[in-house]
């Protein structure tokens, strides 16, 4: 396992560990047309690419000799929804599931964690669908905290979300 950085290349390996990370976590009984056109709409290369070249956006991905395996998004200037949240929010964190287990998590949010506390960030959020129940004792183990709740938005339609947040010392 390598973690670096984002470079603009890694665009389209991101925006494709995405897709296969968004739908398999979150569309486990079948993919609707509904479901589909958001991910295809939301993961592109483009948007990627703009998200990479924005300061306010720090990635770092796990590279293993095949290409890129997860990554960590962090995303600065992010309000958080609900009372006690920074403006520092950990946007993305996405292991393929064939590498879960091997502590690509836990490197990727150390890094991730790494590069908030370097900018002085006194705590960093994130939001995880609530029945994401992993996702959710993972990131309790790593030392986040229940803040409340929250609604993930796909036009007319809202997902409950947990609300977790994490005080960064030095």
């Amino acid at each position: 396992m390598k973690l670096r950085t984002a470079s603009t290349s890694d665009a389209s390996s991101i925006a494709a560990l995405s897709i296969e990370v968004w739908l398999g976590t979150y569309l486990r009984r079948g993919v609707s047309g509904f479901f589909a056109d958001y991910a295809l709409a939301e993961f592109t290369t483009a948007k990627i690419e703009a998200l990479l070249s924005d300061p306010e956006e720090f990635v770092v991905v796990s590279e293993n000799e095949e290409g890129i395996d997860g990554f960590i998004r962090v995303s600065t200037s992010s309000p958080g929804p609900v009372d006690g949240c920074s403006e520092t929010e950990i946007s993305t964190l996405y292991v393929q599931p064939r590498h879960h287990g091997k502590g690509l998590g836990k490197s990727l949010l150390a890094a991730g964690l790494h590069h908030c506390r370097h900018n002085g960030a006194q705590s960093v959020w994130l939001a995880t669908n609530s029945e994401n129940t992993p996702a959710i004792d993972f990131y309790r183990s790593q030392g986040f905290t229940r803040m409340g709740h929250t609604h993930f938005r796909i036009q007319d339609r809202a997902y409950l979300n947990e609300v977790l947040s994490c005080r960064l010392t030095s």
